[in-house]
């Protein structure tokens, strides 16, 4: 495990929101969405206009956490030519741009073709922080965990409502292990995609994965609304935002894209400020 005394970006960006009494907004980009340039334009924007945390998505066939957004949003990603390769030159890019923490979302199939060892040394080249992977259970995820740990990338897992308080302790301890980074905590049973309310049961469940670490813990799917984070604010330290921002952005005509995107995170600000803060 890499030992620093300098906090991780992304425990400084967590760290930051709560000393400003702010929920740390995390919105997804798809890389090659809906072209290379309006996606790099777009997450330098965001992250220019308050994201505490950049999510990066990288473009996969068959995205199984996914629902029919980012399904769309990848496939045509995918049509643009994106690969993971063009996505690490494209978080390349923005992180020459920017200082927010970068953390690509893939599933591990990719990553595993590319080579550990080669993708990681890349991954910290381009300036990534943290890296997402729904697809690899805890069980398995040793080679990359130490990959990544010693380049200073931090693996972040998926916790979900079903999950035994077992297995979100053993999560909790991967990732403390890799350097910290935060939990990520999977608001329902089901694929992404926004929705009109959270669910009820979501105070409960971010009550049990809290009482198995002090890791930050970020709240994703269905996160679309300021009340939604207004609500996570209460019981979480971040809120993930992907299907609702992409679906502002697919609204939006050619050439106002970004524009929309900033305007749909700046809309969600108004919930981030927590009671007190």
């Amino acid at each position: 495990m890499l030992q620093t005394e300098q906090a991780s970006p992304i425990a400084a960006a967590f760290a930051h929101a709560r000393e400003v009494g702010r929920v740390a907004l995390i919105p997804y980009v798809m890389a090659g969405y809906p072209d290379t340039e309006t996606s790099e334009a777009l997450a330098v924007a965001l992250c220019r206009a308050g994201a505490a945390i950049l999510e990066l998505g990288v473009p996969f066939s068959d995205p199984l956490a996914d629902g029919a957004t980012i399904q769309r949003a990848s496939q045509r990603a995918l049509d643009n030519g994106m690969s993971l390769r063009g996505t690490l030159d494209l978080a390349e890019r923005v992180a020459g741009q920017v200082q927010t923490p970068l953390v690509l979302m893939g599933y591990y199939n990719p990553i595993y073709s590319f080579g550990l060892e080669r993708f990681c040394e890349r991954a910290a080249q381009a300036g990534v922080a943290g890296l997402i992977v729904p697809d690899l259970p805890p069980e398995e995820a040793e080679p990359l965990r130490s990959a990544a740990a010693v380049r200073g990338i931090e693996l972040i897992f998926l916790v979900t409502p079903t999950s035994p308080d077992e297995r979100i302790a053993q999560a909790a301890e991967m990732a403390a292990r890799t350097g910290g980074g935060f939990l990520y905590c999977v608001s329902l049973s089901g694929v992404t995609g926004a929705r009109d309310r959270l669910p009820e049961q979501l105070s409960a469940f971010v009550g049990r994965v809290r009482a198995q670490t002090r890791l930050p813990l970020a709240v994703g799917f269905g996160v679309a609304r300021p009340e939604h984070v207004a609500e996570i604010g209460h019981i979480a330290d971040g809120a993930v935002v992907a299907s609702a921002l992409l679906n502002a952005v697919d609204a939006a005509p050619a050439g106002e894209q970004v524009a929309a995107g900033i305007a749909f995170l700046q809309s969600l600000q108004a919930g981030a400020q927590k009671a007190g803060g």
